[in-house]
C-alpha cells in the first residue's frame, strides 16, 4: 500500500504547524512496578465502548527510515479494513513537533494513537493524558502505553551475535576486527548488544575495534561514524548494529574503497534495502528482522478492537527472525500480505505473542514501565 501526501500530513492537520496547547493537570501514572504478563485471553468478555472518541488511528512516526514506513503500511492496511481513519504525524527526530502532534491528536478527540517516541521523558505526559481520556495507545518499545511492542531483545541479539560469530569461525578462519554500532544510550535496546558481545566474547580471534552508539540512528548516522573509524582502522571484517545505521556504515566503507565481499555486516530491524543488499551476494550477510509489517497491523487491529469495546493485550513480543539469502523469500511473502499472517494462528505465531489484558473498563492499569517479555520474576 502507498501512502499518499494526505496520510503522511493528515486530515487532523498534524502535519501543518501545531497549535501551542496549554499542559493540563499532570496525568495519573499507571503500572510502574515491573512484572511479567501471562498469556493473552482473546476469549475475554467485552467491556465499554470509549465514549466521545473519532474513530481514527495516528501513527506519531519518528523519521523515515523503512522500518517504520514498513510499520505504517501494515497500520494502513488493517485501519482500512476495519473502518478507521488513519493518518500520520512525522515529526522527522524533532521529539518537540512529535509533542505537538499527540496534543493536537488528544485536542481532536481522536481514538487511537501509535508511537515512534524519540524523546519518552517529553513524550510521557501527553501520552498519560491521552489513555486518561480514554484513547488507545501502542507504543513501539517505550512506555507509557496500553500496548507496548517489543522484541525480546536479549534473543534478539543473540540471533545476530551467533550468526556473526559462525561466520568468523567457518568463514574467516577464526579472526576478525569487529565493529558494534549500537543503542547503549537507548535502555530498552541496549540488551541486544549484551548479547551480541557475549556471542563474539565465545570466539577469541575477534577483536572489537569500535563500540559505540551513531549520534543518530539512521543511514547518515552510521556513514558518518564509520568515516571516522576507518581513520584509525582500515580493516573491518565484521559490523553490527539496526539496518539502518549499519547500510551507513556500507556506504562509508564503499566510499572508502575497503567493502569487500568476504565481509559480515549484519543488521536488525529487517530492511528492505538490507535485503536488496544481501540478494546481491555481497558483504550484507543477514538481518535479524522484527517484522515491522505484521507488527502494525498487529497494533492497529488492536486499536480497532479497543475501539469497539474489546479486550487487547498489555505486551506484544515480535519475535526475532534472521534473514539470510536463502531464507529471504519465504519472508518477503509474508510480509508482503501481513493480513494473511494475523488471520492464520499458526503463521502468526511465529512472528508474535501476546501478554495481559486490557479494555476500557481498566484503563488506568496501562503499561508505565519499560515491558519485556524477558524480564525476570
Amino acid at each position: 500500500m502507498t501512502l499518499s501526501r494526505r496520510a503522511i500530513l493528515g486530515a487532523l492537520g498534524l502535519g501543518a504547524a501545531y497549535p501551542s496547547i496549554g499542559r493540563s493537570q499532570e496525568a495519573p501514572r499507571g503500572i510502574t512496578t515491573p512484572r511479567k504478563f501471562g498469556s493473552f485471553n482473546a476469549s475475554m468478555p467485552s467491556c465499554t465502548v470509549p465514549p466521545g472518541l473519532r474513530k481514527v488511528l495516528v501513527f506519531a512516526q519518528d523519521n523515515r527510515r523503512e522500518f517504520v514506513q514498513s510499520a505504517a503500511r501494515g497500520m494502513a492496511l488493517a485501519a482500512e479494513q476495519r473502518g478507521l481513519g488513519f493518518e500520520i504525524a512525522l515529526a522527522d527526530n524533532d521529539p518537540n513537533a512529535m509533542v505537538g502532534h499527540v496534543r493536537r491528536a488528544l485536542v481532536d478527540r481522536v481514538g487511537a494513537l501509535i508511537a515512534a517516541p524519540i524523546d519518552v521523558a517529553t513524550l510521557a505526559p501527553v501520552i498519560r493524558e491521552f489513555i486518561a481520556q480514554g484513547g488507545y495507545v501502542g507504543s513501539i518499545v517505550p512506555p507509557p502505553a496500553t500496548t507496548i511492542l517489543n522484541a525480546p531483545q536479549l534473543a534478539t541479539g543473540k540471533a545476530l551475535g551467533d550468526a556473526a560469530a559462525a561466520y568468523i569461525r567457518t568463514r574467516l578462519g577464526g579472526e576478525a576486527r569487529v565493529v558494534l554500532l549500537t543503542h547503549d544510550t537507548n535502555q530498552f535496546l541496549a540488551q541486544r548488544f549484551v548479547a551480541i558481545r557475549a556471542a563474539l566474547k565465545a570466539v577469541p580471534g575477534a577483536r572489537v575495534i569500535a563500540d559505540i552508539s551513531p549520534k543518530t540512528v539512521d543511514k547518515d548516522g552510521g556513514q558518518a561514524i564509520m568515516r571516522t573509524i576507518l581513520l584509525a582502522h582500515s580493516r573491518v571484517d565484521v559490523v553490527l548494529g539496526a539496518d539502518t545505521v549499519v547500510l551507513g556504515a556500507l556506504a562509508a566503507l564503499r566510499e572508502a574503497r575497503l567493502a569487500r565481499d568476504d565481509q559480515f555486516i549484519g543488521g536488525i530491524d529487517g530492511e528492505p534495502e538490507a535485503f536488496a543488499e544481501m540478494r546481491t551476494g555481497g558483504p550484507y550477510k543477514a538481518s535479524v528482522s522484527l517484522a515491522s509489517p505484521i507488527f502494525g497491523y498487529a497494533l492497529a487491529q488492536h486499536a480497532a478492537d479497543w475501539l469497539e469495546g474489546r479486550s487487547v493485550p498489555q505486551g506484544l513480543d515480535i519475535l526475532p527472525t534472521i534473514i539470510s539469502r536463502e531464507t529471504l523469500s519465504q519472508f518477503e511473502r509474508d510480509t508482503s500480505d501481513p493480513a494473511a499472517v494475523y488471520r492464520d494462528k499458526t503463521r502468526r505465531d511465529l512472528y508474535l505473542r501476546a501478554y495481559g489484558n486490557s479494555c476500557y473498563d481498566s484503563r488506568t492499569d496501562f503499561v508505565d514501565f519499560g515491558w519485556s517479555s524477558e524480564l525476570k520474576e
